[in-house]
């Protein structure tokens, strides 16, 4: 294993049964279209020895600690993602295993108001990959913080994440890639030197 996979960490976000699947109360048209690259590139960082971060979102029932703007879509009879349904599950063909980290987060970027950085540095990462849902929300300001946060190597494996239409996914990803983030494809990515 080349020494660089040992300081890197594959970032998997919000790849959710609320987000993903057909029907799903905050469906993003394009998540099931990725999932299949979603999960070549879990499978490609494990045989690396990469770590592998399951970020995700879960709530509590009544919506308190969600966005203000999202609010309206909590009540008694509960919400998306809230912490302990099916809904905030990982979709099939998704699973944590051990060695893995799952971290839990309440905004979009997987860094705010969470122990994210922290648990990085103190694992000895300073490269990110990014794949999931949804490119100009959590994908975005979860690479916009890890650039403001200096990590040295950013990148977005663009046919694994994905938008609500591929319009807004490729306007987002060249924002990205306007800041110094890497845009590989998930081929690309493969056979990037060990």
């Amino acid at each position: 294993m080349a020494e660089k996979w040992k300081k890197t960490a594959l970032l998997v976000i919000d790849m959710q049964k609320d987000f993903v699947l057909p029907g799903a109360p905050l469906l993003v048209d394009g998540a099931a279209a990725i999932l299949p690259n979603v999960i070549k590139a879990v499978e490609v960082a494990r045989e690396r020895g990469m770590l592998v971060v399951w970020i995700v979102r879960e709530h509590d029932a009544l919506g308190r600690d969600v966005e203000l703007f999202r609010r309206h879509l909590y009540s008694e009879k509960g919400g998306p993602t809230v912490k302990g349904h099916e809904g905030a599950e990982l979709v099939e063909g998704l699973e944590i295993h051990k060695g893995d980290y799952k971290l839990i987060k309440t905004r979009m970027s997987g860094f705010f108001a969470t122990n994210l950085h922290s648990f990085l540095l103190t694992s000895g990462i300073d490269s990110l990959v990014v794949v999931g849902i949804q490119t100009p929300n959590c994908i975005r300001q979860t690479v916009f913080d890890a650039v403001a946060l200096d990590y040295p190597s950013v990148s977005v494996i663009v046919d694994a994440t994905a938008a609500k239409t591929p319009e807004v996914h490729d306007a987002n990803i060249l924002d990205m890639k306007n800041i110094g983030v890497a845009t590989p494809t998930l081929g690309e990515w493969c056979k990037a030197d060990d």
